[in-house]
């Protein structure tokens, strides 16, 4: 039997002192399920990238062709994380939750044995579709179960924390699991991480859903699907072969169509998948547009200073791995601390203020030469901009669930985690190309710095204007 989530309190919320939450012992057994799954999601994001020319020599697959590696997985996971947090809340989060981890764990071990092309392919295709059925469940179950205030603030923090770690994780131990053990290695890290947390989900997590069992809006699904998978196709791959392509560009106009008939299906529907009023709430729009934006040119700043410190500094990837080490411990840093200053801020302040310290950091970048002390200033700035990052990641995801019934927590969810998957898509496509393109690496690689920190200054502004109203 479901259990309504709705009248459950945690019992971080009786224990905690004002500000500063106490987590039960079952609370922080909750919290690691939840908080390992997403890692292991961030995990793959990036643990498989430096281990691709190893992969290609070895299954046969050409330069052009380790790209599907990447957009394989990018596909199902951005593309059903809507639905996949609608059925979750209809059918049971938990449920949903654990088939996906079983799943992913399944799909990991197959990217391991992987014979041929194919054979990997696949298996990179149904991790992507675990993932989709991981992450917004999961932040659901997160959600549900602490309670809109301190505790949930501060296991969001701790979510968004891991988040970031597993991606920065992903570039150091892929590497070093790559130069050690061969790149299949890497794919069975994320086998054993799912062979760890799947064995404890089921006696820990409650069932939720929920109360009522409106039917699924099949023409939404379709449409919504369907358009994320266009759109995300179209933007991995420009990122390798530019905008000019036939299927790119036919691609991109049928995402962007099947979008504009899903706002419009949405908007007829008697049961919709996206509440179009949800969508109108002022922390859920401006909210989710912080954070496309802070992941979206986080990820894009990432791109580029792996080519320029390999290209230009002549680093290698193990040295460039370690210079985004220190992104990921001064993350672990930041996501201590970013809850306390949502407490004493709002969560709307401390998103602004985030993001507008990521563009300043970003800025001084501009000041990046082929001199050796430049790795210096890439170390510190990439790595205090990251912590600002962290900030704006947690503080978005308080926002946008802030004031949500719990009925409707898989789908605030599955927005949040929607706008990361296309945050960490569309930058690179629309910024990194510049530097890639342009004659003068470097110069490209200042060109790429400058936009990205207009924008995020910008959205910075704009984020602050449209979230003056809201009580965050």
């Amino acid at each position: 039997m479901a259990i309504d989530t709705t009248t459950q309190t945690s019992p971080a919320a009786d224990t905690a002192a004002p500000g500063i939450p106490r987590l039960s012992t079952r609370d922080k057994l909750v919290l690691f399920v939840l908080c390992a799954a997403q890692f292991m999601v961030a995990l793959d994001f990036s643990v498989l990238n430096v281990a691709l020319p190893d992969l290609g020599r070895d299954l046969g697959m050409n330069t052009s062709a380790l790209q599907w590696a990447v957009t394989a997985f990018a596909l199902p996971s951005g593309g059903f994380l809507l639905l996949f947090g609608r059925v979750g809340d209809l059918f049971g989060r938990r449920r949903l939750f654990l088939a996906g981890l079983a799943l992913f764990g399944a799909a990991s071990l197959l990217s391991t044995l992987a014979w041929d092309p194919a054979s990997f392919l696949t298996g990179r295709a149904l991790q992507g579709l675990g993932a989709a059925a991981i992450v917004p469940t999961g932040m659901s179950l997160l959600t549900t179960t602490f309670p809109e205030g301190p505790a949930r603030d501060r296991a969001l923090g701790i979510s968004g924390t891991l988040l970031s770690l597993g991606f920065t994780i992903g570039m150091v131990a892929g590497g070093t699991l790559t130069d050690t053990f061969g790149w299949r290695s890497t794919m069975a890290l994320l086998t054993l991480f799912a062979l760890i947390v799947l064995p404890l989900a089921p006696g820990l997590l409650p069932e939720s859903r929920t109360p009522d069992r409106p039917r699924l809006d099949v023409p939404g699904a379709i449409t919504v699907t369907t358009g994320l998978l266009s759109l995300i196709y179209a933007l991995s791959t420009a990122a390798d072969h530019g905008f000019g392509r036939a299927d790119v560009l036919a691609a991109l106009a049928a995402g962007l169509l099947l979008l504009a008939a899903f706002v419009l299906v949405e908007s007829r529907s008697a049961a919709p998948l996206v509440s179009l009023p949800m969508l109108r709430r002022r922390t859920v729009a401006w909210g989710n547009i912080g954070g496309l934006v802070t992941f979206s040119m986080m990820s894009t700043i990432v791109f580029v200073l792996t080519l320029y410190l390999q290209e230009i500094l002549g680093l290698s990837a193990f040295e460039t791995g370690l210079v985004f080490g220190f992104q990921g411990l001064l993350s672990v840093v930041a996501g201590t601390f970013a809850p306390k200053v949502i407490g004493r801020l709002g969560a709307r302040r401390t998103l602004v203020g985030s993001l507008a310290g990521q563009g300043a950091l970003t800025a001084s970048l501009l000041l990046l030469n082929t001199h050796g002390w430049s790795v210096w200033l890439a170390t510190a700035a990439v790595a205090l901009a990251s912590m600002c990052h962290l900030g704006a990641i947690i503080s978005y995801g308080v926002t946008v669930t802030s004031g949500v019934p719990d009925a409707e927590q898989g789908l605030a969810t599955g927005l949040v985690t929607s706008t990361q998957q296309v945050g960490i898509t569309v930058g690179i496509p629309l910024l990194g190309v510049l530097a890639t393109t342009s004659g003068d690496l470097l110069s490209g690689v200042h060109t790429v710095i400058a936009l990205d920190t207009a924008i995020v200054l910008g959205a910075a502004l704009l984020t602050g204007l449209g979230l003056r109203r809201s009580r965050v």
